[in-house]
């Protein structure tokens, strides 16, 4: 499915609405129910994967654990990067209560286009950290828009309330049949990429 932005995948404290209630409901999963494979963060949108039963979910998050699920996401940051493509090999830092975990964190990226204001990046995250890929934009001073977590103390005035991060595309093999999905962008993704003059081959 291509999710939007502001819904969890599933229920928390924070979240009364949420992908797996929704869809347990419905048609869909009539005679079974759904089963989260992978994540994405509640403020990310696009592509995103939900097993209809017990079998699939199990081979799904093989995959996804043994790296074999390929991701790409576009996001729109601030600034110009300095590097047109390349590799961030970070040490990401999270709490779990008061014990620090330091986590390794790889992710290939691509400028697409970029301005002085500007850049659209493709990212291809090769670790699965909890929001690696925002942090590792804020962590070179060029946080996502629309970011309300890690941004610089003037970056959000009132341009967007959406986070500009989708997951563009996710590909994976199963029995030597190549499986390939793409979410369009959304409409307030497209109108930020013309206010801020960025081109986007793909985009529809």
């Amino acid at each position: 499915m291509n999710k939007s932005s502001g819904i969890s995948v599933q229920g928390g404290t924070k979240s009364k609405k949420n992908l797996v209630d929704i869809f347990a409901k419905s048609q869909i999963f009539q005679n079974t129910k759904p089963y989260s494979v992978h994540r994405l963060d509640k403020d990310t949108s696009g592509v995103f994967i939900l097993a209809k039963k017990r079998e699939s979910a199990q081979l799904l998050t093989s995959l996804f654990r043994l790296r074999k699920v390929h991701k790409t996401y576009l996001a729109i940051c601030h600034g110009e990067l300095e590097k047109n493509s390349g590799e961030w090999n970070n040490d990401l830092i999270r709490f779990d209560g008061k014990k620090k975990i330091i986590e390794k964190a790889r992710t290939l990226f691509k400028v697409i286009d970029k301005n002085s204001q500007a850049s659209l990046v493709e990212l291809k995250p090769i670790t699965g950290r909890k929001h690696q890929l925002r942090k590792q934009l804020y962590a070179i001073g060029q946080p996502i828009f629309g970011d309300i977590k890690y941004k610089l103390s003037n970056s959000n005035k009132g341009i967007n309330k959406n986070l500009m991060l989708h997951s563009y595309q996710i590909r994976f093999m199963i029995n030597d049949t190549k499986h390939t999905y793409t979410a369009l962008l959304p409409e307030y993704f497209k109108k930020l990429l013309k206010t801020k003059r960025l081109n986007f081959l793909d985009l529809k």
